[in-house]
């Protein structure tokens, strides 16, 4: 892989030069950006399981860290809603406490991961396990929503497995509020008929501000921000470290890990649908340095995970942001937000922000994806549906090395399938036994590895059966492995013991030397190079 700097866009896009009129460009993106980020930041909170405050907190901090360090010219960061099952689970486990602490490490993590220059070989996931991956957090968000469109009080607390989230939400089916329904229904109208009719307009924030309007004029009974956690405070807390110590740290570190893969993949998945847009290229080892430094800052405030936003990060690109100050100033835009309007924000229902999720959700199920890839291929499909279930019902991190896992298995079964081995040879001109009639030639094909190995050593085995001279043209096997070559060793040691050799000829340089690195030719085996 090419050596790219660490350094951050920020620095590039100010050499580059930036005037004026980049920044007037700048602050109107951030300004869209904002306005999309901020009820979208309190529903993840609240759905997370955590305080709206904690939400703002996090875009405001880690937002502006993303976009001062990151690798991306358009990344925005902030809390995401692929977190919110994790997040949940890590608040029931650990405390809001244990969270906090598992962020931070999380940002540790993600911060060595870049240094060590890793971030190029995470980019290496299957598309089948993407879809699955998405598709599966789309339906267990929409899931966790129900509750508070519905209205349901819920006794014993909401489960966070899906199944039995899905029986205690119907054993509280009579408890349904319809005013938290209409709520409900009204912000889902509002954000789909202003996207369909006016999508130039922040359909997300108007839908909840004038809904939290009429609510609050009409004076309906719905539960909303203030009356479940409070007042939203005005200010960011006093930074402050959580508390180190062993026990803590051992308990919030398999969490850590899970926010560690989780937000890598995510982070450098938004970071390319950004060059994917505007045509640039993301610096994947920077992105993540920013990423792990911004969750280390959200964590100091009291923040939750940070991560690359596609929704978000997608808005920036289309608003025309010029450059990383855009980001910063979103960042900047919200925290000013949070002075002046946090007494207002409370009164946002819960069922709106619930509705908001609700869309976001099923814009996130990839329902074409999910279709296509299930009738393109058996490995693809396998793959697919491997992932989504063990990510719905089962573990997020789990469902997303499993997927890996298997997506590897089918590579490899296919790449071992191309793996041929032919009658017939372009004998090489300098080979003295090319007309020998007594010679068997054989021309290999493809990928000689240990996937391949056994069906090919099958045959070979066969070949040497009989005592002649063998030659093999590997002119087209484009890479060949340690198990490779000792099953050409082995090939070389039967014919040897039944009077016959072995030839190898046509052999590419990087053949060769893998041929020689394991002391083929020391065993006997002629290696003629391919001509020149």
């Amino acid at each position: 892989m090419p050596h790219v700097p660490l350094r951050p866009k920020l620095l590039t896009a100010l050499a580059e030069g930036y005037g004026l009129r980049d920044l007037r460009a700048d602050l109107v993106a951030g300004l869209t950006v904002a306005i999309v980020a901020l009820p979208l930041s309190m529903a993840i909170a609240i759905a997370s399981g955590v305080g709206p405050e904690r939400g703002l907190v996090t875009a405001i901090v880690g937002g502006a860290l993303v976009s001062a360090f990151g690798g991306s010219r358009f990344q925005i960061g902030g809390p995401a809603g692929a977190f919110i099952v994790l997040v949940a689970a890590c608040v029931m486990q650990t405390g809001v406490s244990g969270l906090v602490l598992a962020t931070l490490l999380s940002g540790v993590m993600l911060a060595l991961l870049g240094v060590l220059r890793l971030g190029g070989y995470i980019r290496f996931m299957p598309y089948p396990v993407t879809v699955g991956f998405t598709t599966g957090i789309g339906v267990i968000i929409l899931a966790s929503q129900f509750k508070d469109m519905l209205g349901l009080s819920l006794p014993g607390g909401e489960p966070g497995p899906i199944l039995p989230k899905i029986a205690a939400l119907w054993g509280a089916r009579g408890t349904a509020s319809p005013m938290a329904i209409a709520v409900a229904l009204a912000t889902i109208a509002l954000i789909v008929g202003l996207k369909r009719f006016a999508p130039r307009l922040p359909s997300l924030l108007i839908a909840v501000a004038l809904v939290t309007l009429i609510t609050a004029l009409a004076g309906l009974p719905v539960e909303t921000i203030a009356s479940k956690f409070g007042e939203l405070p005005r200010f960011l807390p006093a930074p402050a470290l959580p508390d180190l110590s062993w026990d803590k740290v051992s308990t919030a570190l398999p969490w850590a890990l899970s926010f560690t893969l989780l937000g890598a993949i995510e982070s450098l998945l938004s970071a390319m649908v950004a060059d994917g847009m505007s045509g640039g290229q993301h610096r994947s080892d920077m992105e993540l340095v920013a990423q792990g430094i911004a969750n280390i800052g959200s964590a100091l405030f009291g923040g939750i995970c940070v991560t690359g936003t596609i929704a978000r990060t997608a808005t920036n690109v289309r608003a025309g942001a010029r450059s990383p100050i855009a980001g910063i100033a979103h960042s900047v835009i919200l925290l000013a937000t949070m002075m002046v309007a946090a007494p207002l924000a409370g009164s946002i229902p819960l069922a709106a922000l619930a509705g908001l999720l609700g869309i976001v959700a099923w814009n996130m199920i990839e329902r074409h994806e999910f279709a296509a890839l299930t009738r393109a291929s058996r490995g693809d499909a396998l793959v697919l549906w491997v992932t989504f279930l063990v990510v719905t019902f089962r573990d997020l991190a789990e469902g997303i090395v499993l997927g890996f896992a298997l997506g590897g298995l089918v590579f490899i079964r296919h790449m071992a399938e191309l793996a041929q081995l032919r009658e017939g040879s372009a004998p090489a001109a300098d080979n003295p036994e090319a007309q020998d009639p007594d010679v068997l030639r054989y021309r290999l094909h493809g990928m000689v590895f240990f996937g391949s190995v056994a069906r090919l050593g099958t045959i070979l085995t066969r070949i040497a059966q009989r005592p002649r001279v063998v030659e093999i043209d590997v002119a087209e096997v484009s890479f060949i492995d340690s198990t490779g070559v000792q099953m050409i060793a082995t090939l070389a040691k039967q014919l040897q013991r039944r009077g016959g050799a072995l030839v190898i000829v046509n052999a590419r340089p990087d053949i060769v030397q893998a041929l020689n690195a394991y002391g083929l030719a020391q065993a006997g085996v002629d290696i003629l190079p391919a001509p020149l």
